[in-house]
């Protein structure tokens, strides 16, 4: 006997300082030579050697049955080439598991960065172009020791698609 599993929409809106702050940070350019301040920033990179890179990921829909975070470090992520990109998120907590009332998607511009605070769970990027390249900042090994998973369908029998305008 097969089990139905149901698709949840996130609509997803766009990303700013003030929406996104339950999850991180968003990043803009400012004037270089600035002082350093709240607008910049605020890295957990303590844990371990800090990795930027850039990754390049393919298109695969904007279905997601599984969410992650990291509890060891905060994560920097920013396209190349200016391309518009989607995220979804939910809050950290103390949990094993995310929070479904919180959870929020988030269309993201080819212009910033976001940050994802500590614990942040997140699912994407995704997007509709073929391919886009990220970078990355987050520790070198926090895809091998400090990746925590949350799968939606084993637990709720539920997946999401994030929906843009």
């Amino acid at each position: 006997m097969s089990v139905s599993i149901s698709t949840r929409r996130l609509l997803a809106q766009w990303v700013t300082p003030e929406n996104f702050r339950s999850y991180g940070q968003v990043i803009f350019a400012s004037v270089d030579g600035k002082s350093f301040d709240a607008e910049d920033a605020q890295l957990s990179l303590q844990n371990g050697i800090p990795k930027f890179y850039i990754m390049r990921l393919y298109h695969k829909g904007r279905k997601f049955g599984k969410i992650t975070r990291h509890v060891q470090c905060t994560q920097c992520l920013g396209s190349l080439d200016g391309k518009d990109w989607l995220m979804a998120v939910a809050p950290p907590g103390d949990s094993y598991k995310p929070s479904l009332e919180d959870m929020a998607a988030f269309r993201i511009p080819g212009n910033c960065f976001i940050k994802l605070d500590v614990g942040t769970w997140h699912a994407g990027p995704y997007f509709d172009a073929d391919f886009v390249d990220f970078y990355n900042l987050e520790l070198s090994d926090t895809n091998v020791v400090d990746h925590f998973t949350f799968d939606f369908v084993k637990y709720h029998n539920q997946e999401f698609e994030i929906v843009w305008i």
